[in-house]
């Protein structure tokens, strides 16, 4: 069945998100804080998603859509619970990103973008983390893995799906 923008067709709870609309409805500029809510929420932004903020706001969807296509910490797909960014930046670049990239694709069984079989885990490339110094570099969450190599890269992920299973 088609959407029809209706949000029907959506399982999200839009009360979770109405909350929020109001408490920075008055604040301008807050578009970016109501869309990191959104997806904090709901773990993605959907179609049905932007639409709701759009009318609830008042702000076109053209300018919302603008503002989600170029920040890359927005998602307009599912992600697994745990994302990971692989900084391909110069510097990482230079220290073997590819390498750590192939494990971490090998290791997931997953291509960028795509979720694992078992849910939790997605990996997308960025340009830069801007964490040089600790090159090559990834991030899964808010936290910060540096100096990677292909054996630590696998230690690590393997350590997240061990807790999972716990």
């Amino acid at each position: 069945m088609a959407c029809d923008f209706d949000f029907d067709c959506n399982n999200d709870d839009r009360s979770l998100l109405e909350s929020e609309l109001v408490k920075y409805a008055d604040i301008k500029g807050s578009l970016i804080t109501v869309l990191q809510k959104a997806q904090e929420i709901y773990g993605w932004l959907s179609v049905d998603t932007l639409v709701y903020i759009s009318r609830r706001t008042g702000i076109k969807l053209a300018k919302i859509m603008g503002v989600v296509s170029f920040y890359t910490q927005f998602r307009t797909k599912p992600a697994g619970k745990y994302l990971i960014l692989l900084c391909q930046g110069t510097a990482c670049h230079v220290n073997g990103s590819a390498d750590i990239e192939k494990a971490v694709r090998e290791y997931l069984e997953a291509d960028e973008g795509e979720i694992t079989g078992d849910g939790l885990f997605t990996y997308n490339n960025v340009a830069c983390l801007g964490c040089c110094s600790l090159s090559p570099v990834m991030m899964i969450g808010d936290k910060t893995y540096g100096n990677l190599t292909k054996d630590s890269v696998v230690k690590i992920l393997k350590e997240i799906r061990q807790g999972e299973s716990k």
